[in-house]
């Protein structure tokens, strides 16, 4: 039995001496392994006496019970051990202030698209959308624009490749949104209400023209619209959109295929220490085409031009993105620069709000 305390002395003490999972593993084989000193005395158990046997036996297995307790505990212990120790590497202080995070922002023209859905929607006028790549027919045919307009020269719109032999209609880049408003009126009819804001092309490029810029068009029809409710909707539009208490507009006679009869449309202004008042002063500026609209382009969209009317305004996004926010060159919208997007960028989460204001 002599032998058996030793035995037990000493795997103990390796026990706790073990200074990581390896090393106790070690020491578990030694004493608990096919091999191991505790399994080498219990097969020696059969080359006993009884009495031998009897005596033996009962001491081995609560060594052995003993040593692998002692086994489980070290590792318990060198487990939690290494817990420690990684989570004093990995503390963070939660009361630092928090690191910076890269902001987005939304574009200029994204904000001003809200701002104009906010205001339209506050009088009516619903979004209609329509796609990019439009038929000549869509385009030009449908909006009362001759054959022989200068807008259905190559020189001032992108057509789209054909290959030789190939009789379908030719297709465009859309020039403008207008084919949105047909659209609109084939698949709603009339009474109908409706803005159509999105992406147009065409052949221009220096600092107030780009090749690829922003439109948004409205579209009102009903059985007695005027050139009167038309000159309300754009004073009222403009109002809201440059947050000005009132606006004076000047009507210019023009005229657009599409319209009949037309009208420019000029906002008062004044320019002070290089800012644009709007609403003040004794400057006019261009800022938009107007009218009625023209019986052709009612018929091309399925309605009786006998029985109902309506007028229709465009304006350029991009523009009255620039005369707002103060933004002097129109290249800059699509360059990419996040400077510039930093500087004129706005705040994700302020959408556009009329009571509590759109530019807050």
């Amino acid at each position: 039995m002599d032998d058996i305390s030793e035995l037990r002395a000493q795997v103990l003490t390796q026990v706790a001496a073990a200074s990581d999972p390896d090393a106790l593993e070690a020491v578990r084989l030694a004493a608990l392994g096919k091999k191991g000193a505790i399994s080498l005395r219990l097969r020696e158990l059969g080359g006993m006496s009884p009495e031998e046997r009897q005596r033996a036996g009962p001491a081995l297995n609560a060594l052995k019970s003993e040593i692998d307790a002692a086994l489980r505990a070290r590792r318990a212990a060198l487990e939690d051990a290494a817990l420690a120790a990684r989570l004093q590497g990995e503390w963070l202080d939660v009361t630092l202030p928090a690191r910076p995070r890269p902001r987005g922002t939304i574009h200029p023209v994204s904000q001003v698209m809200d701002e104009l859905t906010a205001i339209f929607a506050d009088m009516g006028f619903s979004v209609a959308e329509g796609p990019q790549i439009e038929s000549d027919w869509y385009n030009f045919d449908a909006l009362n624009i001759a054959p022989e307009h200068p807008a259905r020269q190559e020189h001032d719109t992108f057509f789209m490749h054909r290959a030789a032999g190939d009789n379908r209609p030719p297709h465009v880049l859309r020039t403008h949104t207008s084919p949105v408003q047909i659209r609109a009126m084939q698949d709603q009819g009339a009474p109908l209400r409706v803005i159509a804001p999105g992406r147009v092309y065409r052949m221009d490029m220096d600092q107030t023209h780009a090749p690829m810029f922003h439109q948004v068009e409205g579209l009102a029809i009903d059985r007695a619209i005027t050139m009167a409710q038309l000159k309300w909707t754009l004073e009222e539009f403009c109002r809201a959109f440059f947050e000005v208490e009132a606006v004076e507009l000047r009507f210019r006679a023009s005229h657009f295929p599409f319209t009949e009869p037309s009208a420019e449309v000029d906002i008062r202004c004044a320019w002070q220490d290089g800012q644009l008042k709007i609403g003040e002063g004794d400057d006019w500026m261009e800022i938009l085409g107007s009218g009625m609209v023209h019986p052709d382009v009612l018929r091309a969209g399925g309605i009786d031009p006998d029985q109902w009317q309506g007028f229709a305004f465009g304006l350029g996004i991009d523009r009255i993105a620039m005369l707002k926010y103060g933004i002097p060159d129109l290249r800059a919208f699509f360059e990419s620069d996040l400077r510039w997007l930093r500087h004129y960028g706005f705040a994700a989460l302020d959408l556009p709000d009329l009571p509590a204001g759109l530019s807050r």
